[in-house]
């Protein structure tokens, strides 16, 4: 029994890091991850009136639609929404509200930091306290024209991150 937990050992991945992010978007104490994953796929936007400024307009983000596969590249689940919904496929989901957001870099969606609504169904997000978007690439709004002349058009843009779920320990 031992030999095989010790080559099972060298197996095991390195739990993630966050020391590297900004405070804002860190997991308080008290937390560990529970699943890594990875999400591939795309944002919508769609070009609108200015909130309160009808004559001025702006790519609003209508919301996101990915694929979450581990770190094998194996589809565990799905995020799409609004509202925002990380679902697994063994029929666990939740909902979540923003608490954070920090600089993704140039190009890039925003990092991103949620506190996770109660799970729906028994599964892979049952316990999830905290959602994290990290290592973001693309997903911003679209550089082309938004205007009176193409209000209510959608853009549809790619995007990756990794999204990193956390439980109380």
């Amino acid at each position: 029994m031992a030999a095989a937990t010790l080559l099972a050992a060298p197996l095991a991945q390195a739990a993630f890091d966050q020391t590297s992010l900004p405070d804002a978007v860190k997991v308080p104490a008290g937390h560990k991850v529970t699943m890594e994953t990875v999400g591939v796929g795309e944002i919508t936007y769609e070009c609108r009136a200015k909130k309160d400024m009808a004559d001025q307009f702006e790519w609003a983000f209508v919301g996101p639609d990915a694929k979450l596969l581990d770190r094998g590249g194996k589809q565990v689940g799905t995020y799409y929404g609004p509202p925002a919904t990380w679902a697994s496929n063994d029929g666990s989901k939740l909902t979540a509200t923003q608490l954070a957001v920090a600089p993704g870099g140039m190009g890039n969606i925003p990092l991103q930091l949620v506190k996770a609504n109660p799970a729906m169904g028994m599964g892979a997000m049952q316990g999830v306290a905290y959602i994290q978007r990290v290592d973001t690439k693309g997903g911003v709004a679209p550089a082309t024209a938004c205007a009176a002349g193409n209000a209510g058009q959608k853009q549809i843009v790619k995007y990756q991150a990794d999204y990193i779920f956390w439980a109380a320990q």
